[in-house]
């Protein structure tokens, strides 16, 4: 029988978790090697574009250094979010339904022993 996700055991297959990928280390350490070997043609290349060309081209990569600001939009959903939750809410998503059907039992076992021994 086949393995259900999220079954306690760990991961169904694949990479180890945190182990990178190859393929995208080699192809960011090329980027990376080209970016270096032509930094100085690049600045020319900047040099030469119109003054509106040049900021938007300099627009474009400040996304790369530079961490994108949440707009209001965003923080007042989160702030939403946030309202909508109770005290009372957990995301049991990630626990096992096994382990869930277990304590779901030993909570109705003890509240049946607590009923036997108020009568």
């Amino acid at each position: 029988m086949a393995r259900l996700k999220n079954d306690g055991k760990g991961r169904l297959g694949g990479r180890a978790k945190g182990t990178p990928n190859k393929v995208t280390a080699n192809v960011k350490d090329w980027i990376s090697q080209v970016i270096d070997k032509n930094r100085r043609q690049m600045e020319r290349d900047l040099k030469a574009l119109s003054p509106k060309d040049r900021l938007l081209m300099l627009e474009k990569l400040m996304q790369y250094v530079i961490p994108k600001q949440k707009t209001e939009m965003e923080i007042r959903q989160m702030t939403v979010k946030d309202e909508n939750k109770t005290d009372n809410e957990f995301d049991l998503s990630c626990v096992p339904t096994d382990l869930l059907i277990e304590i779901a039992d030993y909570i109705l076992d003890e509240q049946y022993k607590n009923m036997q021994k108020q009568k």
